[in-house]
């Protein structure tokens, strides 16, 4: 018994170290074109502070980190998988249109500051402390 609480031991604290490491800095021109491009269009005049590469056991994603605090998060081919802008409302364009009119119509005096996407919906966070899940079809699912 001792012996395999060793070895799980030893093997924790290789997976833990191993993880350790898992992000490289790079600059922008090693993002992938799709995210070099998204860059130029929504964020033309904001400030890089950290362009990383996070390389996991299974993905490969790449965060970019602006000076004032702003985040955006893109997948392997470069396709934009969240957006953090903290307080401030997300550059126009970012929002789907559908969930935009959405927002308008509900929160007419809130603005986007996150959106998050993946294969089945998109989690949007307003600034006034409300949080909505669409479905891909841009359908309101929950509100939090």
């Amino acid at each position: 018994m001792k012996r395999m609480m060793f070895i799980l031991a030893c093997v924790f604290t290789l997976v833990i170290t191993s993880k350790a490491d898992n992000y490289q800095p790079i600059t922008r021109s090693q993002l992938p074109q799709k995210a070099q491009t998204f860059l130029s269009t929504h964020f033309p005049d904001s400030k890089i502070s950290l362009t990383r590469k996070e390389i996991d056991v299974t993905e490969l994603n790449y965060d970019v980190i602006f000076t004032d605090g702003c985040k955006v998060e893109f997948d392997r081919k470069g396709n934009w998988t969240e957006v953090d802008c903290l307080n401030h409302p997300l550059p126009a364009g970012i929002v789907p249109e559908a969930i935009e009119s959405i927002v308008k119509a509900h929160y007419p005096e809130a603005q986007v500051t996150k959106i998050e996407r993946d294969r089945r919906e998109y989690d949007v966070k307003l600034n006034n402390r409300v949080e909505l899940t669409f479905n891909k079809k841009l359908q309101l699912i929950d509100i939090d």
